[in-house]
């Protein structure tokens, strides 16, 4: 499966001309009613835009935060000080005319996206240029019976928390300061055409709800294309999260990220699971309803990754991911839980220095 592509996949990015991430964007695509969808990621949906490989393309997002109850956005943020003109207009708009299907999840999500030139069996490679926040505020929320201890809580518990973007920290309290390390929780490709659509929650082999908190600026996701355009999806932006996602939710903020897509002919049609590489790391997944087995797949993506991409045999490719990798929950909350390696090319003697970030 994933053993043939590992070696194509991580060492082609040299291959494309660098992005600069100072440059301004070829394309912006707002979160309007129109340019957004709430709960699912589906396959057939009219592209909203249609962009080249090798653009720049900046993307406004909405978190879901402040639109999912009875009250409305202003009165739910009202709650916690924030003013009605820091609350954005597209939040208001998309929560007054988009109807959510009760069956769906929660993410709103900007999209579909089609990158020319990208067709089923070849792997969307898309590199964060830049992410920016759109508000200076987020919220943390959690229930009875949701996130990693369920029975924890008694009843709901919305917190809105201040961001101080100039030192950028999320003012969680006067005694705790929480760095901020803005990325998009859900980016995606569409699933495949037989299948009408998913729900934003569960994270898959499109990518989706992987909760990845490497994914920040400089990070690059490869995600498998089952449809001509790629038809690419991202939303559920977060200020800050943990590893693991606990309590079933980050710090919920309104984000603009800054994308830049090219597409690789040909090298998804054997590709089980999203890849993920930063200036630092190369980084593997493994995704299951079940923590135990999700831990066995990235471990197994890990060894193939080590055996194929460095030369190593199975005995040398298991020690170095014993010793040398560090194992992690991306995130226990989502249906499909997520574990995910992080391979330092420290570890290589001889690694390139070709990467199109550096720090």
């Amino acid at each position: 499966m994933l053993r043939r592509l590992l070696v194509p996949l991580f060492i082609c990015v040299a291959a494309s001309p660098p992005a600069v991430a100072q440059q301004k964007p070829d394309v912006r695509v707002p979160s309007t009613p129109q340019t957004v969808v709430w709960g699912f990621i589906p396959s057939q949906h009219p592209p909203i835009m249609r962009v080249k490989p090798g653009q720049v393309v900046e993307i406004d997002t909405v978190s879901h935060q402040g639109m999912m109850l009875k009250v409305d956005p202003v009165g739910f943020f009202g709650k916690g000080g924030v003013k009605p003109e820091e609350v954005l207009k597209d939040v208001t708009d998309i929560y007054g005319a988009v109807r959510r299907d009760p069956n769906a999840a929660a993410h709103v999500l900007t999209g579909p996206i089609y990158i020319e030139g990208a067709e089923p069996g070849d792997v969307l490679e898309v590199r964060v240029i830049d992410i920016k926040h759109r508000v200076p505020y987020g919220v943390n929320s959690t229930n009875k019976g949701t996130g990693v201890l369920p029975e924890l809580l008694t009843e709901p518990a919305f917190r809105i928390i201040r961001l101080d973007l100039e030192r950028k920290v999320a003012l969680f309290s006067p005694e705790i300061e929480i760095p901020l390390a803005p990325f998009m929780g859900i980016m995606a490709v569409a699933p495949p055409p037989a299948v009408e659509r998913v729900s934003s929650r569960p994270p898959g082999a499109m990518g989706g709800n992987m909760d990845l908190k490497q994914l920040t600026r400089g990070a690059t996701l490869y995600l498998p294309v089952f449809n001509e355009g790629a038809l690419f999806f991202t939303g559920d932006s977060h200020a800050a999260q943990g590893d693991g996602e606990v309590d079933g939710t980050a710090i919920e903020a309104s984000l603009t990220p800054t994308f830049q897509f090219f597409v690789r002919k040909g090298k998804g049609k054997d590709m089980k699971w999203p890849r993920a590489e930063t200036a630092t790391h190369y980084i593997t997944m493994g995704i299951d309803k079940d923590l135990n087995v999700a831990m066995k797949m990235a471990t197994q993506e890990t060894v193939d990754f080590l055996m194929q991409e460095k030369g190593l045999d199975a005995k040398a490719a298991y020690a170095v991911a014993s010793i040398g990798v560090d194992f992690r929950v991306a995130e226990a909350v989502n249906l499909n839980q997520m574990i995910y390696g992080m391979i330092p090319k420290a570890l290589f003697v001889k690694e390139r220095d070709a990467y199109w970030y550096k720090p």
